[in-house]
């Protein structure tokens, strides 16, 4: 009864967590048509670029939250494993995004200083103010799912880069408009493509890593050996495997030479409890031998 209950409440938070997703999608269209029509009234290329920029964050949200729906498919004959991965891959696909987006903004950046261009007006820093209330609303409604989701770190990563743009938009165009600085529009254009290229680059490696069968970063394999080799009746661990099924769950393969084969069930059982226990290991794939005799092919 308690793990109906369990199951309940992970599907209740899962389609609160679902409709979050989809505010934040709907919100972010709407603020982008909202900067299309600035931008057109004001003639400020900026703000139809920032819209641009809004645009590809409702698509990170969007491929997020098809991902979480693919994610949550079962199993079946062609995806034994389920469908877990495709938020991994739709974390792929915003970080590429977002890389591209800082190395955009780079280039944005160092061609201002070549052909400086006038801030259009209040109408630039009224519509990124808005911008930036959007993008806040969207961060809190995205912030507490990220914590446990590479696909959701990877889109709140997309919000939080474009809140900072609207930001720099507000801090630029008021000192242009007050002392004429137009340098500041550059350097905080560079400053927020680097924060977005850094975060990046920090999720983009665990991400390629899940995709490529990579060993769990918190467990060693030679302590996987050692707790296993610990079990009684079992006298040697070989031909190990370790991967991440998704960011939370871990799967090995092993041949284990034990002792008695009569005691086999007992000792699978011990294994597979102390492997879930100790490493989260879910899913364990043991082959049994009586003695280790050193070949590839044994």
């Amino acid at each position: 009864m308690g793990h109906t209950h369990h199951h309940h409440h992970h599907h209740d938070t899962d389609t609160m967590n679902d409709r979050r997703l989809l505010w934040a999608i709907v919100i972010n269209l709407l603020l982008t048509l909202a900067q299309i029509v600035g931008g057109i009234a004001s003639g400020s290329l900026a703000l139809i670029a920032d819209a641009l920029h809004n645009f590809s964050d409702a698509a990170s949200l969007l491929i997020a939250w098809v991902a979480r729906k693919i994610g949550r498919q079962p199993p079946d004959y062609f995806k034994t494993f389920g469908f877990k991965r495709a938020e991994v891959i739709a974390a792929l696909i915003n970080l590429v995004i977002l890389v591209i987006v800082g190395f955009y903004l780079i280039y944005e950046a160092l061609w201002r200083l070549y052909e400086p261009q006038a801030i259009e007006g209040w109408m630039v820093i009224i519509v990124a103010s808005v911008a930036l209330i959007i993008d806040i609303a969207t961060a809190v409604l995205t912030y507490s799912m990220s914590k446990n989701s590479l696909n959701i770190r990877a889109a709140f990563l997309h919000n939080v880069s474009d809140a900072l743009a609207s930001v720099g938009v507000i801090i630029a165009g008021s000192l242009i408009l007050l002392y004429g600085w137009y340098w500041t529009d550059t350097l905080l254009t560079l400053m927020i493509a680097g924060y977005v290229l850094y975060q990046a680059s920090t999720l983009l490696p665990s991400t390629i890593h899940i995709l490529m069968e990579g060993t769990p970063e918190d467990i060693a394999i030679e302590d996987v050996i050692k707790l296993m080799e610990n079990i009684k009746q079992v006298s040697n661990v070989h031909h190990v495997h370790l991967w991440q099924l998704d960011e939370h769950k871990n799967a090995l393969e092993a041949h284990v030479v034990i002792d008695d084969f009569e005691q086999l069930e007992n000792t699978k059982k011990a294994l597979k409890a102390a492997l879930k226990q100790e490493f989260s290991i879910v899913h364990s794939t043991l082959e049994f031998e009586m003695d280790h005799c050193g070949e590839v092919d044994c």
